[in-house]
């Protein structure tokens, strides 16, 4: 056995966590969520986070973000907030972030989560790090199988995210490993439509999102299952 795969089980972790303004978040939940979308955005965050922050293998979690109120709300959780510097889109963002994560904590892997898991399980996503941590890369595509929930990188390896679009692919075609787990539906279920709103509600969401989706006229018969 090599001495990564060795220490791979006991290597800790700083995960990075983009927030979008609130005011651009979550569009395409308009028309579900009317005046509700922006705190609908924030709850999935804020849920999001939580649960990063409570997974035994993560040490640290940092949040970019250029918005005030998300940034002081998932201070208060306990994440690390800095600002957009680079504004230059998401995966410089993420680097941005990446880059004070490891300025923080030499020794961690690093890891982009996707902001949007409300029904994300600490211990699901412990078992997604600990298989990532065999890697020098790895990623988790999202329920669609189109997109990606989580980037990882260990350390001394170029931090080189592809989120955006079809970034399941574009992770592949550059040699990623992808992880497909079983019982981890929680890290790959992200929400950027009603019908995902309602399978991560099947899931069980975390506490503000079932708060914010209790009072959407469109999800008023869901009976929201509690987050493990």
């Amino acid at each position: 056995m090599s001495t990564a795969a060795q220490s791979a089980p006991s290597l800790r972790w700083s995960l990075v966590v983009p927030v979008k303004v609130l005011a651009r978040a979550k569009t395409r939940m308009s028309a579900a969520a009317g005046p509700h979308r922006a705190a609908l955005a924030l709850a999935v965050a804020a849920d999001t986070v939580a649960a990063a922050l409570r997974c035994p293998l993560v040490d640290a979690v940092t949040v970019v973000t250029d918005d005030p109120l998300p940034a002081a709300e998932l201070a208060a959780l306990g994440a690390r907030v800095v600002p957009d510097e680079p504004d230059a889109g998401l995966n410089p963002a993420l680097a941005h972030g990446a880059r004070r994560a490891r300025e923080a904590a030499p020794a961690a892997a690093v890891g982009a989560l996707s902001a949007d898991l409300p029904a994300l399980r600490p211990a699901e996503l412990a078992k997604v790090l600990a298989a990532a941590a065999t890697a020098p890369e790895a990623f988790v595509p999202d329920a669609a199988a189109v997109g990606t929930t989580l980037y990882t990188a260990r350390p001394g390896t170029v931090f080189a995210p592809a989120f955006g679009g079809a970034s399941r692919a574009a992770h592949r075609a550059r040699g990623v490993r992808e992880l497909l787990l079983d019982g981890t539906d929680s890290v790959r279920r992200d929400v950027d439509t009603p019908a995902d709103l309602r399978a991560a509600l099947v899931l069980g969401t975390g506490p503000r999102t079932a708060a914010v989706a209790a009072l959407l006229p469109g999800l008023a018969g869901e009976t929201p299952r509690p987050a493990r």
